[in-house]
């Protein structure tokens, strides 16, 4: 099966809410439609934590940022919903407090004040997924049958919101943040000119986006960037697609071959029961003739 190497995986999304000029600005907008506040932008501290992938290896995701100190929040942009995201982002969580205290603070006796975690998934799939869910990192859980009727008293949790931010199910976030708005409209539009296969469905989208005023500030100053980036989007959902395809008729080949190799030695000991020279077993069922020997030895 082809082996697939991708660094993180640039994005319109974490662009605008981590990235850009105005990312700031956004991302508080963000911040106040998920908690029904109405925080300044210029008075509000908000801190990348992000995980960088030459210190972490394959420990990072798309958007973690300390707000005033006292809230970090973790955000993925996913098109296919993981259901091991809770566990992922308890992975993230754990090396963010790594890196943002000191070894001397964590072993010290003081009690070390850690910023409250938020996690949050916003999908923009195809499929028909609900306006929000829950994930919790419990469902993945191994129980014992005796504590089967426990009130979810587990000692460790992790509850990942998942909204989904797709024009169509009009999620009331959609309505109270005007960067995600527009960005949800911006996607749509993309995947209309995917859908008419316009020869530059990228590009086309972009230019009608700017005309209708979506996104335009933004799209103008970077279609390129966008551009490329829709590209290395779409392209890494394809190569996603094709894996998981190569990988289930690699399974099924890999079966069929098992399932062959199982016949003939099951074949072959029927035909030791019944004392058939070794030499004829082996050229009738294709089996080496020193695997016949192992299987005559064995069967005595």
């Amino acid at each position: 099966m082809k082996k697939i190497n991708r660094n993180h995986k640039d994005s319109v999304f974490v662009d605008l809410f981590a990235n850009d000029i105005y990312a700031k600005e956004n991302f508080i907008s963000l911040y106040n439609a998920l908690h029904k506040t109405n925080l300044d932008p210029k008075t509000t501290e908000v801190k990348p934590v992000m995980l960088e992938n030459i210190l972490y290896m394959s420990y990072y995701n798309d958007i973690s940022m300390l707000v005033d100190g006292k809230i970090i929040v973790l955000i993925e942009h996913q098109s296919t919903v993981n259901q091991n995201m809770p566990f992922r982002f308890l992975e993230y969580i754990s090396r963010i407090y790594e890196k943002i205290t000191s070894e001397e603070d964590r072993f010290g006796k003081k009690l070390v004040k850690l910023p409250i975690p938020e996690f949050y998934v916003f999908y923009n799939g195809v499929e028909n997924y609900p306006s929000e869910s829950e994930l919790k990192l419990s469902d993945a859980f191994i129980l014992p049958d005796k504590i089967h009727n426990v009130n979810n008293n587990f000692t460790l949790e992790i509850k990942v919101k998942i909204i989904n931010i797709n024009k169509e199910k009009d999620n009331p976030i959609l309505h109270q943040c005007e960067p995600l708005k527009q960005y949800s409209d911006f996607i749509k539009e993309v995947r209309d000119c995917m859908k008419e296969n316009i020869e530059n469905p990228f590009t086309t989208a972009i230019n009608r986006s700017i005309k209708n005023g979506v996104l335009s500030e933004y799209l103008k100053r970077k279609s390129t960037e966008v551009h490329n980036m829709l590209f290395g989007e779409y392209d890494y959902e394809t190569d996603i697609r094709v894996q998981r395809r190569e990988a289930f008729e690699d399974g099924v080949a890999e079966g069929i071959e098992q399932g062959a190799e199982k016949t003939k030695i099951e074949t072959a000991k029927n035909f030791i029961q019944k004392n058939i020279p070794l030499e004829t077993i082996a050229e009738c069922t294709g089996l080496p003739l020193e695997k016949v020997q192992e299987l005559k030895t064995r069967e005595s």
